[in-house]
């Protein structure tokens, strides 16, 4: 198995560590989708939104395509899609200890 860099794992890992960032790969789960309908699914700002998914695209989370003028985006492959489904399946079972973590969620 091949090594990979620490820092490369931490900065992969900094892509899952905003809630905006997870909101939205959770609204690509069910395939792809433009910035208006990921904004409109998460009641959130567009401007933030472009900000996000440059950074989850750059840290090669998700793709985009051109279509038209409509910029797409989706996650990048089956690996990460069963990556945030394993958060779930993890989370169902240390969720209370999580929430009592000392870590500062940032807004």
């Amino acid at each position: 198995m091949e090594t990979i860099a620490l820092d490369t794992k931490v900065k992969f890992l900094r892509g899952f560590s905003d809630k905006t960032r997870i909101q939205i790969l959770e609204a690509l789960l069910d395939g792809e989708k433009t910035v208006s309908q990921i904004t409109e699914k998460i009641s959130g700002n567009q401007s933030n939104i472009s900000q996000h998914l440059a950074c989850l695209k750059g840290c090669g989370i998700i793709t985009g395509r051109q279509e038209g003028r409509y910029s797409l985006y989706r996650i990048r492959n089956d690996q990460i899609r069963e990556l945030l489904m394993m958060f779930n399946t993890v989370l169902a079972d240390i969720e209370n200890d999580v929430e009592r973590c000392g870590v500062q969620i940032e807004e």
